[in-house]
């Protein structure tokens, strides 16, 4: 099962069992409970993560303890890769969503497979190409758009992952701090798609109801 996690993340996607087994070799399994700290922003930055199971918010704190979500990764899905490229420190922080099973990838023994094996640092270039691309469409929806453009707009993301209908993947309160917001806001803003005609809701459970209106607001 994990063998085959790894071989459809994007960070590993094409590369041969062999080269599979020997990546899976070099990693550690961590499980972090509900709630539990995975790194803090300004931690000695040791190596990089890939979910097995469970969720993982990666976010900033603002002055006042505001959160920011800059992105919630699920399974198959690797964070902190930066931290290949620098013996640095990380930039944010992130938090186990519900209980989590990840692999920690050592930042020596990565490096050390990536000179024996170069494609990795194709598939390296591309995951860091489609985070750049993704905090660049978070800046972009966070100080360009009001809340229910950035809703439709995530609404529409989740649609493409799972279809018409789905659950959504985190709870309201966590949604809200992805979208720049506030729970109580993020509940109005929810109402009135629903009340448009847009979405029907049913607590975790959203139907897309009309997606050409839910595309037009979420271009606005």
């Amino acid at each position: 099962m994990e063998l085959e996690l790894l071989g459809k993340s994007l960070l590993f996607r094409g590369l041969a069992e062999e080269a599979l087994r020997e990546i899976r070799g070099i990693a550690l399994s961590k499980v972090f409970e509900k709630g539990e700290v995975i790194f803090s922003e300004g931690a000695e930055a040791r190596g990089f993560f890939l979910v097995l199971e469970g969720r993982v918010k990666v976010y900033r704190l603002s002055a006042r303890g505001r959160q920011q979500i800059l992105h919630v990764f699920g399974p198959g899905e690797a964070f902190a890769e930066a931290a290949l490229f620098s013996e640095a420190r990380y930039p944010a922080w992130a938090e186990a969503l519900e209980k989590t099973r990840v692999l920690f990838f050592p930042r020596k023994a990565f490096l050390d497979l990536v000179r024996r094996r170069p494609e990795l640092a194709l598939n390296m270039l591309a995951l860091l190409s489609l985070r750049l691309r993704s905090l660049a469409e978070l800046v972009e929806t966070l100080s360009l758009k009001e809340v229910p453009e950035r809703l439709a707009a995530y609404l529409l993301y989740l649609a493409e992952r799972n279809g018409s209908e789905f659950d959504l993947e985190i709870p309201k309160g966590e949604l809200a701090a992805l979208l720049g917001t506030v729970p109580e806001t993020l509940s109005r803003v929810l109402s009135r798609l629903s009340e448009a005609g847009l979405i029907e809701v049913s607590g975790k459970r959203i139907r897309i109801l009309n997606e050409e209106g839910l595309r037009r607001l979420g271009k606005r």
